[in-house]
C-alpha cells in the first residue's frame, strides 16, 4: 500500500483523536435538564443531528423539530438562550473530559508520535469549541502535548461550519503548508468534504457515531489511525 510524503497533519477533534460524541450527548442532556427542559436525545437522535455540524446549530434545529413556536422566537444559533445553554453543555463536556471520561481512539497517540519524529507539522481544525478542544488536550499531556501543535484551529476562529472548508484553509494558512503537502484526518462526510474543498487530501476514520456515513470522497478509509502510521513519511 502507497503512503504520504507531506509536511502537514491535520486532525479533526470529535470522533477522530476520541470518541467524543457520546459525552457531548449526555451533556447536552445533562444541560436541558438543569434548564428545566423536557428534552432528552438518544443515540438515534444524536446520531441523525449530527449531521448539522455545530452544537448550538443542532439545538436549534432540534427546538424546531419539536417546539417550532419556540424556534419561531429564537435569533438562529446566536439567541442568548441557545448560547447560555450550549455554554453550559461545554462546561459540563469539559468536566467530564478532565475526569478522564473520555479515552483516545486506537492508534492516535502513535500517529503524533511518529509525525512528529518524522518533523511533520501538526495541526487541529474543529468546528468545535476551543475549550473542548484544550479539555481534551489537558486530559492527555503525554499522548497530545500542546506544545507539539502549530496551531488550533476551532469553532470560533472561523464564521463558517463543516462542510464548508474555511477551516481547512485556516490552518493551511497559518501552517504556511500547500494543501498538497499536508493530509486531513476525519471520522465524517462533512469533515471530508470541508478537506477536500480545500484542496487537502484526507484518511476517513469512521467512528462510532459516523459508520454509515459515506465516505466516497475521501483519499483512502482505514478501520484506525493504527492503519495510517506506517503510511508516514514514504
Amino acid at each position: 500500500m502507497t503512503g504520504f510524503s507531506l509536511d502537514a497533519l491535520i486532525l479533526d477533534v470529535d470522533g477522530t483523536l476520541a470518541e467524543t460524541e457520546e459525552l457531548h450527548r449526555l451533556c447536552f442532556n445533562r444541560a436541558f435538564a438543569e434548564a428545566g427542559l423536557p428534552w432528552s436525545w438518544s443515540v438515534a437522535d444524536y446520531r441523525r443531528l449530527l449531521a448539522t455540524t455545530g452544537g448550538r446549530e443542532r439545538i436549534v434545529r432540534f427546538v424546531g423539530e419539536v417546539e417550532p413556536e419556540r424556534a419561531a422566537a429564537l435569533a438562529g444559533h446566536e439567541d442568548p438562550f441557545v448560547r447560555r445553554l450550549h455554554a453550559r453543555k461545554t462546561e459540563l463536556y469539559a468536566e467530564g473530559v478532565r475526569r478522564g471520561e473520555v479515552a483516545l481512539c486506537p492508534g492516535i497517540a502513535e500517529l503524533v508520535r511518529r509525525a512528529r519524529e518524522l518533523g511533520i507539522a501538526l495541526a487541529i481544525a474543529t468546528t468545535t469549541s476551543r475549550a473542548n478542544v484544550e479539555a481534551l488536550l489537558d486530559a492527555h499531556p503525554e499522548a497530545l502535548p500542546r506544545a507539539w501543535f502549530a496551531t488550533l484551529v476551532c469553532g470560533e476562529d472561523t464564521g463558517r461550519k463543516k462542510p464548508d472548508p474555511e477551516v481547512y484553509r485556516l490552518a493551511l494558512e497559518r501552517l504556511g503548508v500547500r494543501p498538497d503537502r499536508a493530509l486531513a484526518v476525519e471520522d465524517s462526510t462533512n469533515g471530508v468534504l470541508a478537506a477536500k474543498g480545500a484542496g487537502v487530501p484526507v484518511v476517513a476514520i469512521p467512528s462510532l457515531y459516523t459508520a454509515g456515513d459515506d465516505f466516497s470522497a475521501a483519499d483512502r478509509v482505514l478501520e484506525s489511525a493504527a492503519e495510517l502510521v506506517p503510511l508516514l513519511g514514504r
